[in-house]
């Protein structure tokens, strides 16, 4: 699990990255009611821009999301119960999450149909626009077509809410009356307290204290939307206790907010938990955003040659890419799938892959992933692309922002060679609430962050030591 997300400045160093690999065909298509398009169209006979917010119903919402772990050859390793190191079984899961969510994390069913409750809800802001940064080629002289799907429209301002509307409805159907959450930048949150506001449930957020003191407007929104929030390592729970009595000063981080939310779910018999990324319910939830765009590119007569997504937990490069994958197994189409992830905290390209605990204190379930150590605490997270949002106008979140930088790198690597590829990316939301980050670049204060080995090689020695 990568517990943060760094965005790289467009001009420094390509982080390492590399292609998603899988084996295995389908047979089978999500059913989508589409009507006919008539999109928009410029000199270059492209769309440029769908319509914000809901008013261009020509493509549907998905009534369905996809579940990727039907198509593996090789299905995920079982996650482990925290004591044991066995199997865990679904009832280990029962004191955090509701039994839907619950079979939908192990099921090998392909689609799974989204409750009309929720759509009635994804309604607010979906389909989201695909949108042709044109103004960006321009700038750097590509002969790329660059296409973006902007999912900042939804209410909190990213694609979190699309696994946030279902998590919230399900435990409402359980009798859940309150539900605890960490988050890092705040879209998690966000998304949550949004959901949450909408159908009734109580929420509470261990908010990571660096984002909690640099970013005041996201605990706002979280607060009106009726949310209550702690800085994160708190004096709340004991996992916050220990982390204070460790470093007094602790900016804290993911795993550390995670296991004190964790904590207070497993003691309370009326609040569960929900998790915004990593998990196997989580990325199918966000496979609507696949989904949408496949169906919007078929709509313009476009297909990507290059699909590039951030990889933090894995919502935001899932939700756009696995639909795409699908297609790929079933000899459709053939993009290369790139996943990019910070230099300041490299899991895919300098961890280990390994069962650990994804969170600090060890409460939480073990899985298979990559890591740098469950207790290992990464820098505060900032933010610098500017060249997309002084062509393209949207100021995009710090989590994109690395995926975005690799799309540049792409088009003008492209430029040099000639290659008209088509490229798309996700855009997961908008940077409004990150200003202060923005300011330090604009002051010329930001420092570009690596990992550091010592740190590294300290919290690997603390991984378990697990025989498959």
């Amino acid at each position: 699990m990568s517990r943060c997300v760094f965005p790289a400045d467009p001009t420094s160093t390509p982080s390492p990255c590399f292609h998603s690999k899988v084996g295995k065909k389908w047979s089978q298509r999500f059913a989508l009611s589409v009507r006919p398009m008539h999109p928009k169209r410029v000199s270059s006979g492209c769309t440029v821009r769908a319509t914000l917010g809901n008013a261009d119903k020509s493509i549907g919402i998905p009534r369905q999301w996809y579940n990727v772990i039907a198509d593996l050859p090789i299905k995920p390793p079982p996650p482990l119960h925290p004591q044991t190191f066995e199997p865990i079984k679904p009832d280990d899961l029962s004191p955090l999450f509701p039994d839907e969510l619950i079979r939908q994390e192990i099921t090998s069913d392909r689609f799974i149909d989204i409750p009309d409750e929720v759509l009635d809800v994804y309604k607010l802001w979906r389909p989201t626009p695909l949108i042709r940064a044109k103004r960006l080629e321009k700038l750097l002289d590509t002969p790329v077509r660059i296409y973006y799907k902007y999912e900042g429209v939804s209410p909190a301002g990213s694609h979190k809410p699309n696994s946030a509307v279902p998590q919230a409805w399900y435990n409402l159907q359980e009798g859940v009356k309150n539900v605890v959450t960490e988050t890092g930048a705040g879209q998690w949150g966000s998304a949550l307290a949004f959901a949450c506001s909408i159908f009734g449930l109580g929420c509470e957020v261990w908010q990571v204290r660096a984002s909690y003191d640099s970013k005041p407007y996201r605990r706002l929104m979280m607060q009106t939307w009726g949310a209550k929030v702690h800085p994160s390592p708190s004096m709340i729970t004991e996992a916050g206790q220990r982390m204070l009595q460790e470093d007094p000063s602790s900016p804290g981080s993911l795993g550390i907010a995670i296991s004190e939310a964790v904590e207070v779910a497993a003691k309370s018999a009326d609040t569960k938990y929900c998790l915004g990324s990593v998990l196997n319910h989580v990325l199918l939830h966000q496979s609507v955003i696949g989904e949408e765009c496949i169906k919007q590119m078929e709509a313009i007569g476009e297909t990507p040659d290059v699909i590039i997504g951030c990889t933090g937990g894995g919502s935001n490069f899932a939700g756009l890419s696995f639909p795409f994958l699908r297609e790929k197994l079933n000899n459709k189409i053939n993009p290369v799938i790139r996943a990019v992830e910070p230099s300041a905290c490299p899991s895919l390209t300098k961890g280990v892959y390994a069962y650990d605990y994804g969170d600090t204190a060890g409460m939480t379930p073990l899985m298979k992933m990559h890591t740098l150590g469950h207790d290992f605490v990464p820098d505060p997270i900032h933010a610098g692309a500017i060249q997309f949002a002084r062509s393209e106008g949207l100021i995009p979140a710090p989590e994109p922002t690395h995926a975005i930088a690799a799309t540049i790198r792409e088009a003008i690597r492209c430029r040099e060679s000639g290659e008209a590829k088509v490229i798309l990316t996700a855009m997961c939301g908008h940077g409004h609430f990150d200003l202060p980050a923005y300011e330090k670049y604009l002051q010329g204060n930001m420092v570009d962050l690596s990992f550091s080995e010592d740190k590294v090689k300290a919290s690997l020695a603390k991984i378990p030591q697990v025989i498959p």
